[in-house]
């Protein structure tokens, strides 16, 4: 773990200098670009990598139970650039649906629209380019993949929504973020075996789990405005049904261990993970919003353990 926390540390200096270099490039070469870009890094959160991780870990885990082993290199370029799109997208019309609400919820006061920074108008459009952006990569895969893409970005675009009409906008975000998984399995095998929707399940469970808990951190201003989420339908019983939550998503990963015959280091990687969703019990045990917040970032350790786990097994 000391390894790939320091293999980790060095990607994270490499990608800071690389932004410093681009912000000189800009800066020098197109000052108005230059001058917008902050105000499109903080509307497409590109300052805030963890709903990347979050979209990334499962589908390059799909992406190696679908090859057995390492996938076709294009297909892992391809699909770490899609999630990165697609979450920036995502973020896009986020805003642009809660617009009128963002402002009122102390984590949210400082986004890019309610700040007018930028405009409800700039933030569709910024949506609309990126989904272009990412439908350009589905020119280099399978007609199956392409067809399952629209169930991508039909939910990306109908999930900002939902909090207004159910207590369950977490189950549409977890059919979303799961939905790479899906893809990934059509992209290498152009099939959709029984173990994909296993995965999708499971997917679908741990991220309702972690958007729970995200959503106890504001869920006294969500009462406040009207806004609905698991974490007020659940009320008292949040902390047991995340629990269940997560029991349920680790017993469906033992399942997919069982069927595929993975070796020790799946499952090694799944106790890691085990221990980490312990750990945010503990962070959540008193509600308090700063601690559920940091409990929903230690999900992405949760899927980086599963996914070294599966790429020492195959």
């Amino acid at each position: 773990m000391n390894i790939l926390a320091q293999y980790l540390r060095r990607l994270r200096h490499q990608r800071q200098a690389l932004v410093q270099q681009a912000d000189i490039w800009l800066a020098k070469n197109l000052p108005l670009v230059h001058a917008r870009a902050p105000a499109f890094i903080l509307l497409t959160r590109a300052n805030k990598p963890i709903g990347t991780y979050l979209l990334l870990w499962p589908t390059l885990t799909a992406l190696w139970l679908a090859a057995r082993g390492w996938p076709d290199w294009h297909l892992i370029v391809i699909f770490a650039l899609g999630t990165w799109l697609m979450r920036s997208a995502g973020c896009c019309i986020n805003d642009f649906a809660d617009s009128a609400v963002d402002g009122s919820v102390k984590r949210t006061e400082g986004r890019a629209i309610v700040t007018g920074q930028v405009t409800r108008k700039e933030a569709i459009s910024c949506f609309l380019v990126l989904c272009m952006l990412s439908a350009t990569l589905l020119l280099f895969l399978n007609t199956f993949t392409m067809m399952m893409s629209l169930g991508a970005v039909a939910l990306t675009a109908i999930y900002p929504f939902m909090k207004r009409y159910t207590h369950l906008p977490q189950v549409v975000l977890g059919m979303a973020f799961s939905w790479g998984i899906l893809m990934a399995f059509t992209a290498q095998t152009g099939t959709l075996p029984a173990i994909a929707w296993v995965l999708y399940v499971a997917n679908c469970l741990w991220t309702v789990a972690y958007d729970t808990q995200y959503a106890m951190v504001d869920r006294e201003d969500d009462l406040r405005i009207g806004v609905k989420s698991t974490a007020i339908l659940f009320g008292d019983a949040d902390r047991v049904m995340i629990g269940m939550l997560q029991a349920m998503f680790i017993l469906a990963l033992l399942l997919v261990g069982r069927s595929l015959g993975l070796s020790f280091w799946y499952y090694l990687g799944l106790l890691i993970a085990c221990a980490l969703l312990v750990y945010q019990q503990w962070l959540i045990r008193e509600r308090k919003p700063e601690a559920c917040f940091v409990a929903f970032l230690n999900n992405h350790w949760v899927g980086l353990a599963v996914f070294a786990g599966v790429v020492l097994s195959v």
